[in-house]
């Protein structure tokens, strides 16, 4: 006797409840109010409700409403009754509702349970099929104090995403005390003993610190380098006008009672400290200052600056030119001022540097110059920043820190509208771009990442040479190196070799790096090691996502001076945890439900089959991780579960009768009751796939308001058939062309069921057009092209043991001897890389058939592959992946604390 497939609510067997399952779904979006749920585009409403929108507490219940079933019921309630079900507990919503209350006026003969999507019509009867009263009117919280706490939940996420636009397209920009003194110290033209900008002048004296110092304020009441070069610049800015006698002292007490820090090799050091610092003392000698300080330890760091002149005096390269111009206020007279203004740029300024082109100005006046400083003080007042302009660079690097971090899907439209600046810039060229090597990096794989339109040859300017020869090149600027490596793998085409050559010497400038010992002490390391390891086409998004809030950096530099690019709050990092907290545990509740499903259509019963249900759910939740998008998971999930194990049904587990019998089974469907099973596995196999994939297509039929459950019974009739191809070659001993393998490789990569099915639970509508449409069918081929060679590469052992062709051995055997197994790996290596980036081109490419984020999920797909088989099977190994299952649904986060730099000695 057959036995039925598990159902998902405990209710009578009847013909009324398969007949009308489709409908019942139907009927949710109407006794809502609503479309259904994964269709609709519109903000969630809590289910309270509390009139916030986007209320982050309650939209865990609210998914759990919207994911909910609708089945119809028959005991217990009247006709018409429909109850939404949990589908991840398999049992009624309200039975998990403990805490919600209801009441009706008297007299009622209608009942509404909306805190959790619970819907009843009719004579007020239980769904539970008891006798116990649903009353309607209003649904109230048990615990009044646990609805305020959520309600302040939701309104301090509001505030705090608030807060996040408006620093977006408004860039806050951090003061720096060292370059506004250095623009304090300009004399006005014509009047050398008046200063230019008596604002700055007045900043620095009402900025001191309560020990004595100038500069960025340390959390932790520490200091380093970059305070003691503040503090000595704004001290003689004061100097220079002979005013601010106390400060002046309370400073120099404060610079000798650190002073040790100038000398410590440990303290990490602005770019240019020991010129830029040393000359700052000279001057203030000049000046008549005297620093509490011992004659042997000035002598020690004036040194310093001989030994670091001497060596850039045997440099002729043009980078050094630059870096000397740079730091030009630490020189002095000792540099021609006329051969530093040759780096002056369009907008005046020498680097966007304040305090450089404030040196200049008081050594060389220059009315473009001047114009520049004027222009940003009458912005900021007083308080100048370290860089100006920076707005692009900065709002750049805010986008990619929320990329990085998870959260940009919330900031959309500005982001949006950051990168549409962005790309007007880039199209003039712009300095502002163009002469920074990490900005202009960085904003070609934003834009392009983002579906702009930017060619590679576009960084004609950026080589190997050219790099060696700016100021970062000559400073070998990790953060700099490191973006060009990053936008070289954005790579769409085989002749982009600018973005292959670049990727060649920044990544071999990485690895080099890496086997430094000083480059394992820095911050960048771990960055620079994960990038090399792990380049984004092959990487889980959710593990970068964890790893990047655990290491969260706010993107401080150091130049001359510490340096913000503009001011981070810490609402970044708090709306991050919050976000991948609430999603983490959204995913162990479903992979509560994902374990119930395979015990409940007995998979586990079937000893051939590998268990990868954790992997499966990995690979969905890793990258379809927005909450809502449940219905998208447990599809990609459940195929992915249900194609691993008929995988193994048609290596190993299968007789050539069974592979017939199961084939003809689905081949009728419906009408499968006609035919027996020849096995109980055929029986359990066919079960499973039949209910999930009926499941399926009646919720995705839903969405996409037209049937597509033939599509999808279509795509598992071509996946067995493809399968029963190569189970034929295997016992024929058959060996196959290259074609016709990978014709039907294609197919049996198993990426139909799991990723084309997936597509119609993302939101876009997809009609029978867009699916016949080439494009449609050529992502899905490059994408199991990707997946299929690179499977074939990392098991080859595996499947030569077990009598299974793959891609390396046939390209061996048809060369007729003329090809090693290493010669066909690399061949297919190129083939892959070939395949990945036509594959990235058509996502990236703009008003196409296939919707974005349709395309996406191919790419994303393609990731995952490239992350299970980059370096061996993956998936196949039972240990492989497992620290990614616990980083993405068990572990919490664990924030990093940097080290502390050296305490600050109190003035007492």
């Amino acid at each position: 006797m057959v036995t039925k497939p598990t159902q998902l609510v405990s209710m009578p067997d009847t013909p009324y409840v398969a007949g009308l399952l489709i409908a019942a779904v139907l009927w949710v979006g109407v006794f809502d109010g609503r479309a259904p749920a994964a269709s609709r585009t519109s903000p969630r409403r809590c289910p309270r409700p509390c009139n916030i929108k986007d209320c982050k507490p309650c939209s865990k219940r609210d998914v759990v409403r919207e994911r909910g079933l609708a089945v119809p019921l028959k005991d217990g309630a009247v006709d018409g009754a429909i109850a939404l079900v949990d589908e991840r507990l398999d049992q009624p919503v309200l039975e998990r509702a403990p805490a919600l209350r209801c009441e009706a006026p008297p007299g009622s003969s209608r009942a509404s349970v909306t805190g959790w999507g619970l819907a009843a019509a009719g004579s007020g009867r239980g769904v539970r099929g008891d006798s116990t009263p649903l009353t309607c009117g209003r649904v109230q919280l048990a615990n009044v104090e646990e609805a305020s706490a959520e309600e302040n939940a939701c309104l301090q996420n509001m505030e705090q995403k608030a807060r996040i636009r408006k620093q977006l397209l408004e860039p806050e920009f951090l003061p720096s005390s060292y370059d506004t003194a250095w623009v304090a110290m300009v004399p006005l033209p014509g009047s050398p003993q008046v200063p230019c900008f008596p604002q700055c002048v007045e900043c620095v004296l009402q900025n001191q610190q309560s020990n004595g110092s100038w500069g960025l304020v340390q959390v932790d009441s520490s200091i380093n380098k970059d305070v003691l070069s503040s503090t000595l610049a704004c001290v003689l800015a004061l100097k220079r006008w002979n005013v601010g006698g106390e400060h002046i002292k309370r400073g120099l007490r404060f610079i000798g009672r650190n002073f040790f820090i100038v000398t410590n090799e440990q303290s990490v050091a602005p770019i240019g400290f020991n010129i830029t610092f040393s000359g700052m003392l000279s001057l203030g000698m000049e000046m008549g200052l005297e620093f509490p300080v011992g004659q042997n330890d000035l002598d020690r760091i004036l040194h310093l600056r001989e030994v670091e002149l001497k060596r850039l005096l045997g440099d002729k390269s043009d980078g050094r030119k630059e870096y000397m111009a740079y730091v030009a206020e630490g020189l002095g007279n000792l540099l021609d001022w006329n051969q530093v203004m040759k780096f002056q740029r369009k907008n005046g300024s020498l680097f966007n540097s304040p305090s450089t082109t404030a040196a200049a100005l008081i050594h060389n006046f220059d009315d473009k110059a001047l114009q520049y400083l004027n222009l940003f003080v009458s912005k900021f007042g007083g308080s100048v920043p370290t860089v100006y302009p920076t707005n692009i660079h900065c709002q750049l690097s805010l986008v990619d820190s929320l990329e990085n971090i998870g959260i940009s899907h919330h900031f959309s439209s500005e982001i949006r509208s950051i990168l549409d600046v962005a790309y007007s810039f880039w199209l003039q060229r712009d300095e502002e771009i163009m002469l920074d090597v990490a900005t202009c990096a960085m904003a070609f794989r934003l834009l392009r990442m983002n579906g702009y339109d930017v060619s590679s040859d576009d960084l004609y300017h950026v080589d190997a040479s050219t790099f060696h020869n700016s100021l970062q090149g000559y400073l070998n600027d990790t953060k700099s190196i490191l973006e060009l490596y990053k936008a070289s793998k954005v790579s769409v085409s085989e002749n982009e070799f600018s973005l292959d050559n670049i990727g060649y010497w920044s990544g071999r400038l990485l690895t080099e790096k890496l086997l430094s010992d000083r480059a394992q002490t820095t911050e960048i390391f771990q960055e620079v090691e994960y990038a090399l390891k792990f380049p984004f086409y092959a990487t889980m998004e959710r593990i970068g996502h964890k790893r990047n809030i655990e290491h969260f950096d706010c993107g401080s530099q150091k130049l001359k001076t510490e340096h913000l690019p503009c001011r981070v709050s810490q609402d970044f990092l708090a709306l991050a945890i919050e976000d991948f907290s609430f999603s983490q545990s959204i995913y162990q509740d479903e992979l509560l439900h994902l374990e119930s499903w395979a015990k409940g259509n007995r998979l586990d019963q079937l000893q051939f089959a590998r268990q990868k249900l954790t992997y499966c759910y990995l690979a969905a939740a890793a990258t379809i991780f927005p909450p809502e998008l449940f219905d998208a998971r447990m599809s990609w999930a459940k195929n992915g579960v249900l194609t691993t194990v008929v995988d193994d049904f048609f290596d190993v587990g299968g007789s050539k009768e069974e592979h017939e019998n199961f084939i003809t089974l689905v081949e009728k469907w419906d009408d499968h009751s006609k035919d027996e099973f020849c096995s109980e596995q055929v029986q359990i196999l066919f079960y499973a796939i039949y209910t999930t994939v009926n499941q399926l297509g009646a919720v995705a039929s839903a969405i996409q308001n037209r049937d597509v459950r033939k599509h999808l019974i279509e795509l598992w009739l071509q996946l067995l058939r493809s399968m029963m191809s190569e189970a034929e070659w295997r016992m024929r001993k058959y060996v196959p062309t290259v074609e016709q393998y990978m014709s039907n490789a294609v197919v049996s990569f198993t990426l139909g069921p799991i990723v084309l099915t997936s597509l119609y639970f993302i939101g876009p509508k997809l009609s029978e057009c867009i699916v016949q449409d080439q494009e449609y069918n050529e992502l899905f081929r490059l994408t199991s092209t990707i997946g299929r060679l690179l499977n074939d590469i990392q098991g080859l052992e595996r499947e030569s043991r077990e009598g299974n062709l793959d891609y390396v051995s046939l390209l061996v055997l048809h060369s007729g001897g003329s090809m090693s197994i290493e010669t066909a790996k690399e061949t297919i290596q190129k083939a892959i890389a070939s395949c990945r980036k036509g594959l990235l081109k058509l996502v990236l490419m703009e008003n196409t058939v296939v919707p974005r984020p349709c395309k996406e999920l191919f790419w994303k797909m393609s990731k995952i592959v490239h992350l299970f088989y980059s370096q061996i099977d993956g998936f196949s190994s039972p240990n492989e992946m497992v620290s990614a299952v616990n980083a993405v649904i068990n572990e919490p986060l664990k924030l990093q604390i940097n080290n502390p730099p050296l305490p600050v000695q109190s003035e007492n």
